[in-house]
């Protein structure tokens, strides 16, 4: 390995978890190559794991997540401008563990902290959706963070969102919560 700083491979990582600290990169306008499975996942709860193993180092799972990138296809990857290899994604690949509400009623805007740190204002840019809970009953909402990647609202915090539900003004038998000047309807 070699010791200055441009071919020093621990250096270059280091700056790519310091870029990782201002925001998610414009993964949009990369089309690298398809280089493969290499065994990373996204587990149900917004665990990281590689070849099975949880990845411990949150640093380094929120330089991954500045590089995830959703298809249309619904498939995940992590993507840099010269390389793209899968990611499996049980569920959603983030959660949202926080949440602020400012104002109320229509007024009302929520903003949503992910566990890897993301700040997602809600409205129509953002949405949150509502899905039935097959499993166990109930809904799920999610929230788009950004380029069609989701968070997992968490139960504590699906039980703040209903609290703040009101009936639709269209539709009175419909509820659902007000953000960012839009109304998202609850499944």
């Amino acid at each position: 390995m070699q010791q200055n700083g441009g071919g020093n491979r621990i250096n270059g990582l280091a700056e790519l978890i310091h870029q990782a600290e201002r925001g998610p990169a414009p993964v949009e306008l990369w089309d690298p190559p398809y280089c493969g499975d290499i065994g990373l996942k996204i587990s149900a709860d917004g665990v990281w794991h590689y070849l099975g193993s949880p990845i411990r180092r949150e640093r380094l799972t929120k330089l991954f997540a500045r590089v995830l990138k959703r298809e249309e296809d619904g498939r995940h990857y992590l993507v840099t401008p010269v390389e793209k290899v899968d990611v499996a994604v049980e569920d959603a690949p983030f959660i949202a563990v926080e949440m602020e509400q400012r104002g109320a009623g229509r007024e009302q805007t929520l903003i949503f902290r992910t566990n890897v740190d993301d700040i997602v204002v809600c409205g129509p840019e953002q949405p949150l959706r509502f899905e039935a809970d097959k499993a166990h009953g109930g809904c799920k909402p999610y929230i788009t963070v950004r380029r069609r990647l989701e968070a997992l609202v968490s139960r504590a915090l699906t039980y703040d969102l209903l609290d703040l539900a009101v009936p639709s003004e269209a539709q009175p038998e419909v509820m659902g919560v007000w953000s960012g000047g839009a109304f998202f309807a609850i499944a």
